[in-house]
This record gives structure tokens, sequence and C-alpha cells, in this order.
């Protein structure tokens, strides 16, 4: 899971290195926050969802403590999205919306497999791909003067902790990067189309 995060993971993203870097234009990073609260700002979201299709065994304890962490990031999240206000014009944007709620119905669907495994490995890489995402929320968060909360979502070690029980208790590992592996690829396939935007608006 850790190769795997690291190679299709969010963190190694041109597009989203250079909004945590913080100097992008402030509607880059407000257009940014809009699309990803399309991706998870609804609940139930992913998390959420795979609470109720997860066995009660060893991950139960850590899809609760993920989920009520989660629903911090979601109020930070919907805030910044008030906080920008209207988005930035952008030629498109009718066809941009259309694929973000694709790649929403997307996660939704991974996330409710009754597939052993893949729920669960949907939930664990999104807390791992969130801890880049949220260095982006923190960057909208200080151009728009706004006081982000304590990073709540269990820490990556417990999170490693987790997937190796699950490993270990069945077999359950090819599903479970399965679900890690479809949720990095609807990340990278969002800041493909944010990149896009921001370049759409830079020609227009």
């Amino acid at each position: 899971m850790g190769a795997l995060a690291a190679s299709d993971g969010s963190a190694n993203h041109p597009y989203l290195q250079r909004l945590q870097a913080n100097v992008e234009p402030v509607r880059d990073l407000a257009d940014a926050a809009h699309y990803m609260c399309i991706l998870h700002g609804r609940h139930p979201g992913v998390i959420d969802h795979a609470a109720t299709h997860a066995p009660l065994g060893s991950e139960q304890a850590w899809l609760e403590s993920a989920a009520g962490a989660f629903a911090t990031e979601r109020a930070f999240l919907v805030r910044i999205v008030a906080a920008a206000g209207p988005l930035p014009s952008t030629p498109g944007h009718a066809e941009s919306e259309a694929a973000a709620a694709s790649q929403r119905h997307a996660l939704e669907t991974l996330a409710q497999s009754d597939r052993a495994g893949c729920a669960i490995g949907a939930a664990l890489a999104l807390a791992i791909d969130w801890l880049e995402i949220r260095k982006v929320l923190d960057a909208a968060a200080d151009r728009l003067n706004l006081t982000p909360p304590p990073f709540a979502l269990p820490p990556f070690e417990e999170t490693a902790t987790v997937i190796d029980a699950l490993v270990r208790a069945g077999p359950v590992e090819r599903a479970m990067l399965f679900g890690a592996q479809q949720l990095f690829a609807q990340h990278r396939g969002l800041w493909d189309l944010l990149e896009a935007r921001a370049s759409a608006r830079d020609r227009h």
C-alpha cells in the first residue's frame, strides 16, 4: 500500500505540488477546494460507506475514528468553498462539473462494494492521500484568512497497522489494493482536470 501511494497517490502530482507551495493564484486554490468538495463534501462519504460495508474486525475501530475525523475535514472543506465565493470563470465548465460528478459516483460505488477488502482499501487510501490534499486546503485557508482545524485523521503509522492486520487476517489483499488503486486514480484524474482548468483560464 505504501508503494502504491508513493507511485499512484496525489503526492507526486506536479499540479498538487504547485498548489501546496501556495504560489498559484487564489482562484486556483479555490477551484481545487470546490472540486474536492464535489468528490468528498457530502455525507455519507467514502469512509462512512466503508464503515457499513466492512466486517466487524480489526478495521472497525479505525473506520469509526477516521469517519469522525473526516467529518471535521468535510466541514473545513465547506468553509473554504463558502469563503472563496463563486467559482472562477473557466471555459468548458459544464464538462468539468460532469466529469467531477462522474468521479464522485465512481468513488461511491467503490466504497459500497461488497467485495471483501475493496471498500476498506478505498477508505485507507483516502486517509493516506488526504495527508497531501489537506496541505492544499491549508494553503487555500491561508489565502482566505481562515484558521484550519487540527488534523485529526489517524496517523499513517496507525493506518499501516490496520493494513498489516487485514493482510494477515485473510485473502483480502488483492481487493484492498484494487480499492486503493481506484481511489488514487480518481484523485489523479481530478488533479489533471484542475490543471487543465487552470491552463484554460490562463489562455482565456
